[in-house]
């Protein structure tokens, strides 16, 4: 078996489980994800399998949509939920144009950056083990672009956006400025992915679905070629 399938993870495991239940259920020694989403988040994680791993990284490097929703007024040491709340402040008047104003603000190329709380390595180790003992160091600014911010919805304190960026967007850091540039703090309540390159959420099979789709010997019909994958590629 070589290609990728479109899988959905829920919210709550991570996305090693999700390789780790995929390998089981496929019979496959050969497979690994094409970008890491974290276990509070949900939505389109591509996995390739067999040969597909090839594809792996031109997956990654491939633009990215999400759904998210900001909470302003809390900021968290981790910028989502998970984390310990560092600051909490009113947040003023916070009206619609304002927030199309900052939406623009944080649209474009620009640096970002990005968390402690992060499998970013600082001098061999990951990030979120110096933020475990309740160390900061320093973070180099990474390049990033965010191609669009699309408002969807804002009911006070909470803004919904869809955004879609390139590769190394930490979507709860975004959350985390904009916080900053209204002077309240917000750290992100909730994050969906909705698309990885061409794999789209509408498109998704869950864990359990591709289960059954090895039962019922339909598998097949759900697998992205290799070939397929690497189209484009220069």
């Amino acid at each position: 078996m070589n290609g990728a399938f479109n899988i959905y993870k829920e919210k709550g495991v991570s996305s090693f489980y999700v390789v780790k239940r995929l390998r089981r259920i496929l019979g496959v020694k050969k497979c690994g994800h094409a970008g890491t989403l974290d276990p509070a988040a949900e939505g389109v994680i591509p996995v390739c399998v067999g040969k597909g791993t090839k594809a792996v990284s031109f997956l990654q490097d491939g633009e990215k949509s999400y759904e998210a929703v900001i909470r302003f007024g809390i900021s968290t040491d981790t910028q989502d939920t998970d984390g310990k709340i560092i600051r909490q402040c009113d947040t003023g008047e916070i009206d619609i144009k304002k927030i199309k104003e900052a939406l623009e603000r944080f649209t474009g190329p620009q640096e970002q950056i990005p968390p402690m709380f992060s499998a970013l390595r600082f001098k061999g180790r990951r990030l979120y083990h110096f933020a475990r003992e309740g160390k900061e160091v320093p973070r180099k600014p990474r390049r990033i672009n965010i191609y669009e911010i699309k408002l969807l919805d804002f009911s006070f304190p909470d803004l919904k956006i869809l955004v879609r960026c390139s590769k190394g967007t930490y979507i709860r850091t975004l959350a985390s400025d904009i916080g900053d540039y209204f002077g309240c703090g917000a750290h992100l309540f909730s994050l969906k992915r909705v698309k990885v390159g061409s794999f789209s959420i509408e498109n998704s099979l869950r864990i359990e679905e591709v289960q059954e789709l090895v039962k019922e010997g339909r598998i097949n019909e759900k697998i992205y070629l290799v070939e397929d994958l690497l189209k484009g590629r220069d």
